[in-house]
């Protein structure tokens, strides 16, 4: 039980990571086209919901919102509180 719990989380952080990649860089390719934009809560939001390694590596590799510091630190955080969700679940369900 407890191994499938892991994958699962696992894997859904990793599709919410690649989506967030994703919208990191539709978000800068918009902004140079000067176009509509995705909300910066949308992307932030996002980061929350698991997708926070996607969202520092696409501010990394897309060059997006690395002047915005809270970017970094919502994306951290959201890492940080995922993986304390990991090991107090995964360590209950032993």
């Amino acid at each position: 039980m407890a191994k499938i719990f892991l994958y699962v989380v696992l894997v859904y952080i990793l599709i919410a990571s690649i989506v967030c990649f994703i919208m990191y860089g539709v978000d800068k390719k918009r902004a140079e086209k000067d176009k509509w934009r995705i909300k910066e809560q949308t992307l932030l939001m996002t980061g929350f919901m698991g997708g926070g390694p996607g969202g520092i590596i696409g501010m990394l590799v897309f060059r997006h919102k690395t002047k915005h510091w809270y970017f970094y630190v919502c994306n951290a955080v959201a890492i940080v509180l995922w993986i304390v969700f990991i090991v107090k679940i995964h360590g209950n369900l032993k």
